[in-house]
């Protein structure tokens, strides 16, 4: 597919896509295909598979992109609407800020609902942009880091701090930069996932 994406921010919606066969269905129709033949990938009467084809149809998530006739019925052919569906954090999590939490950069809860906003309102504006045929500009910066004690922690906290105020105030609003488009910076850290070493053979 062409990589477009999909917010999902209906309650509707996202209970038809959340069955674990209708994410499977999801999953294999980023490629056309129809009832008969995944029915006979996934070792399910076409029947049944069609119903939930019809769910996901009605829901908005997978679209026709052919019909055919095959040894006297019509076969449908369908597609996801989207290569990638996000599901709307503001779904199952209470996006509404609690007070001092907005002022406090090191609670968690904080974290959590900056980074459901920004999947969120990044979701929206890459909807927009693939309706328009253009790019959405973007900027990921990703690095792990190693503080051996918490003063370490803060002190990077503090440094990284002074280093992006200094930079923003380069690139803040002002007369000579009037009518350009405005971008959202966040910077965050958390504890990175601890993953297993893998097992070496003796």
């Amino acid at each position: 597919m062409d990589g477009s994406l999909a917010l999902v921010s209906d309650a509707a919606k996202a209970r038809a896509a959340l069955t674990p066969l209708r994410r499977e269905l999801l999953e294999r129709l980023r490629e056309p295909n129809s009832a008969a033949s995944l029915a006979g990938q996934l070792d399910i009467p076409r029947q049944k598979l069609a119903y939930h084809l019809r769910v996901l149809e009605e829901a908005g998530l997978i679209k026709l992109v052919e019909q055919r006739q095959r040894r006297g019925f019509v076969e449908r052919v369908m597609v996801a609407c989207a290569e990638t569906f996000v599901l709307d954090p503001a779904l199952v999590h209470n996006a509404v800020e609690r007070a001092g939490d907005a002022q406090d950069r090191h609670a968690s809860e904080h974290l959590v609902r900056t980074a459901s906003a920004l999947v969120r309102d990044v979701a929206r504006m890459r909807e927009a942009a693939d309706r328009e045929g253009k790019r959405l500009l973007t900027i990921t910066i990703e690095s792990e880091l190693t503080f051996a004690t918490p003063a370490d922690f803060d002190a990077f906290g503090e440094q990284l701090s002074d280093a992006i105020t200094a930079l923003a105030r380069r690139y803040a609003a002002s007369p000579v930069r009037k009518g350009g488009r405005r971008y959202r910076l966040v910077a965050a850290a958390h504890p990175a996932i601890q993953t297993k070493a893998p097992t070496r053979n003796p």
